[in-house]
């Protein structure tokens, strides 16, 4: 990774501030709308607003060659992404590099649409600064994603996360992983694995030593027969729980080395409550993001940076609600950072905060 210098300079960053200082007037009112009706209306509003050219003045940042980051065989314009889930279905892009983003990570992405676990599943935690979600994957399926990313005009890096279908079992997930792969292989700058998520049943039994070998194993076999057949090589990520333990990290790390896995993203999130206890919404089903997964997120990637390979990144994500915790994910070891339930607490102006930290 190779991190180039990144100046000052922040004139042209006053449009970003302009619109960074709309949404804590729009924030209470979103606050009283459900959690996933005020994101999906923020989305379309982004999109409308992009498509007017109101958000081109946060373009400058990620066109800055000044901020550009050397990773993974690819150039990122920034070193700032949208962690998927954000941007299940690819729908938003340019709007997303339009705030200042240097990478999107759409998804999670599966081989059949698929609506998601029954509504609501998605809650906001205020207090703590977190969000539980139990979506279930909902998605339009890849080749929808697909058809949408062939079109896309931007400079910033695009990732595609991929999942298994919630009817799929087990023992026949990689079918599912291997159809996305192949699926996505053409318009992808990188696939992201997501064998992490709590909220499709068994799907982190995927991170056991044995079955993430066999599952690794065959999409590597298919990554360098695609790579071959399209001319160039898509960076394969894998994605990864907060709540492992230090067997489980070592055993995670030694099939990664072993079969030089081109990249983790750290992390998830976790089922762990302990800092939610008492909360109303302690008991509700789902991945826990926010604030409360920052401190395991980035013990996480210690780890994992001590037992890498010097060579394999690590993308940072977990709990990033400031500029200085962006800052303590790379001192971690990460190469880059993503961000998400930050963005819905903090806004646009989360963007603009990240980037300068880390200048």
């Amino acid at each position: 990774m190779t991190r180039i210098d990144t100046g000052a300079g922040h004139g042209k960053e006053r449009g970003m501030s302009l619109v960074a200082s709309l949404y804590p007037a729009l924030k209470p009112w979103l606050f009283r709308m459900d959690a996933e009706r005020a994101h999906e209306w923020t989305t379309r509003m982004m999109r409308i607003a992009n498509g007017f050219g109101l958000l081109t003045l946060g373009q400058s940042e990620i066109q800055n060659p000044k901020s550009e980051i050397e990773c993974l065989g690819l150039k990122f314009p920034n070193a700032l992404g949208l962690a998927a889930g954000m941007d299940k279905s690819a729908s938003a892009i340019e709007a997303w590099a339009a705030l200042g983003f240097g990478f999107v990570e759409v998804g999670t992405l599966t081989p059949r649409p698929q609506p998601g676990n029954p509504k609501p599943r998605l809650f906001r935690l205020p207090e703590h600064e977190a969000l539980i979600n139990r979506m279930g994957f909902n998605n339009p399926g890849i080749h929808a994603a697909v058809k949408r990313l062939e079109k896309r005009r931007t400079k910033a890096v695009v990732g595609v996360n991929i999942g298994k279908n919630f009817d799929t079992p087990n023992d026949a997930a990689v079918n599912d992983y291997l159809y996305c792969l192949k699926a996505a292989y053409h318009v992808a700058d990188y696939i992201a694995v997501n064998i992490s998520s709590p909220n499709t049943k068994g799907l982190r039994d995927l991170q056991a030593e044995e079955s993430i070998r066999q599952l690794l194993a065959a999409l590597k076999k298919e990554q360098a027969s695609l790579q071959m057949e399209h001319g160039k090589k898509v960076p394969m990520l894998v994605k990864i729980a907060p709540d492992l333990e230090a067997e489980q990290i070592e055993a995670l790390a030694r099939v990664f080395n072993e079969l030089a896995v081109d990249g983790v993203i750290a992390t998830n999130t976790t089922i762990n409550r302990a800092a939610v206890a008492g909360h109303l919404l302690e008991k509700e089903a789902g991945g826990l993001s926010g604030a409360p997964v920052r401190e395991r997120s980035t013990q996480v990637i210690q780890a994992f940076r001590a037992l890498l390979h010097k060579q394999t990144p690590i993308i940072g994500v977990g709990g990033i609600l400031s500029g200085a915790d962006a800052v303590e994910k790379l001192k971690a070891g990460a190469a880059l950072v993503q961000v998400y339930s930050g963005l819905v607490y903090r806004g646009p102006g989360l963007v603009r905060e990240v980037l300068e930290a880390i200048r």
